[in-house]
């Protein structure tokens, strides 16, 4: 999925130097970090903007936020699906 590539490289994971995995092996991996270490908050954001291709306006008006918090809320989740993707 083009949405998921792109996810994986705003996060670096596409340069992933751990145990090598096939693309379908890091998706998969990508794919249950998202459902089980990200918030709810974070889950939409991300799955909003990387993958249905949303704007962070959109979204802001979707969620009822200012369009910064959009943008604090994916960065936090992209820190946070980097750190849990590194081990």
């Amino acid at each position: 999925m083009k949405g998921d590539m792109t996810a994986m490289k705003a996060i670096g994971y596409e340069n992933y130097q751990g145990p090598r995995l096939t693309r379908q092996e890091q998706l998969a991996r990508m794919h249950r970090v998202i459902e089980n270490e990200l918030t709810e908050k974070q889950r939409r954001a991300v799955l909003g903007y990387y993958v249905d291709k949303k704007t962070m306006p959109e979204l802001a008006r979707e969620f009822g936020v200012c369009k910064s918090t959009v943008c604090r809320t994916i960065q936090r989740a992209e820190r946070r699906l980097r750190r849990c993707l590194r081990y």
